[in-house]
């Protein structure tokens, strides 16, 4: 039986985009779509509850974040094979070659690589230390989402993208800035048939449910 698709975002702008996309043809049904807020400590918690709720097909993380390298432009596409986090825990990613082709046959520009995710906005050169260490995009709550997936609901497939607002070229001033943020709302939504197809490959393979599906959207956090 197809379950739908739990989204998670961690601000409204980012949430905006996705509730607008064209959803049609979901497997399971529309998403549940909810925010985290900014952050591990809120991510992780708001992650932990509706994971426990159960129901899901599968789970992806997505919105905006930051390029720690060269070679990548605002509204560009970043997909994580891997997410780390300061503590040196790893989260690998085994469907997001998948992903990363669906936004590609979609006409967008994608890269696959590893994502960082860390407590505070990364800037100058903290930016190109994680560079050398092998990370392409930062974020502030993909590690934490991921980690209250191993603890909840370990089998559940999970995928996590970030739109590029920010480059080490043309940084964010504030987290509330988003200099190219009109350009990464776009794809962002437009991103949403791939996000669906993607889900529909996964759900081609049946898993067993743990809960039961939940029967509605949940309220966005504040």
């Amino acid at each position: 039986m197809n379950a739908p698709l739990l989204v998670l975002c961690a601000l409204g702008p980012e949430a905006w985009a996705l509730r607008g996309g064209d959803w049609s043809g979901a497997a399971g049904g529309p998403p549940v779509l909810a925010r985290t807020g900014m952050g591990r400590r809120a991510a992780g918690p708001r992650a932990a509850a509706l994971l426990e709720i159960g129901g899901y097909g599968a789970l992806l993380v997505a919105g905006f974040g930051a390029a720690v390298g060269p070679g990548v432009r605002p509204g560009e596409v970043i997909v994580a094979d891997r997410v780390t986090d300061p503590e040196g825990a790893v989260h690998p990613l085994g469907t997001a070659p998948a992903l990363a082709t669906a936004l590609e046959e979609a006409g967008l520009r994608v890269h696959l690589g590893t994502h960082r995710t860390a407590d505070h906005v990364v800037r100058g050169a903290e930016r190109a230390r994680l560079h050398a260490e092998g990370a392409l995009a930062v974020d502030m709550e993909a590690a934490a989402v991921l980690a209250a997936r191993a603890a909840h609901a370990p089998e559940l497939p999970a995928a996590v993208l970030r739109v590029v607002v920010d480059t080490p070229e043309r940084e964010l001033v504030r987290p509330g800035t988003l200099p190219a943020g009109f350009r990464a709302w776009r794809v962002l939504r437009a991103a949403v048939p791939a996000l669906t197809a993607w889900h529909r490959q996964l759900a081609a393979a049946p898993r067993p449910l743990t809960s039961t599906q939940p029967s509605t959207l949940p309220q966005e956090a504040s």
